[in-house]
């Protein structure tokens, strides 16, 4: 996890990129803020990452950056619900490259928030979320 958690060095933070957004855990205080560029069709080309989270919220970050390029609102939504359905215990861990990195911390719902953190910023980005989890 903590390998993971480094990777987010390959996504630097760009005040260029047009569409940011923030989103902080209210069970753990991480924050995390992310800039998007998105094509003609509203896929995601482009994304930096700045973070201010523990190891599980920088490994679930990295798993999103890895995994966003080519990604809509649409995916982003759907893979969001599933991550909540997931650590409800109420559905398998969803399909989104990376993720599995982080499947031991669903044992540890103060570290929920963190795990969700990119996803909730990424629609806040987009104007379609909360920027509190």
């Amino acid at each position: 996890m903590l390998a993971a958690a480094t990777g987010l060095a390959a996504f630097p933070w760009d005040d260029a990129l047009p569409l940011k957004g923030e989103a902080r855990s209210r069970t753990c205080g991480s924050t995390l803020a992310i800039g998007l560029e998105l094509d003609g069709q509203g896929a995601i080309t482009r994304l930096g990452v700045r973070a201010h989270a523990c190891a599980i919220g920088q490994a679930a970050a990295c798993a999103f950056a890895r995994g966003a390029t080519g990604a809509t609102l649409a995916d982003l939504c759907r893979t969001r619900d599933a991550l909540e359905q997931w650590l409800d215990g109420e559905g398998g861990l969803p399909e989104w490259p990376g993720l599995d990195v982080i499947a031991p911390a669903r044992d540890y719902p103060s570290r929920h928030g963190a795990i969700v953190l990119a996803w909730d910023a990424a629609l806040a980005a987009l104007g379609n979320g909360s920027s509190e989890t």
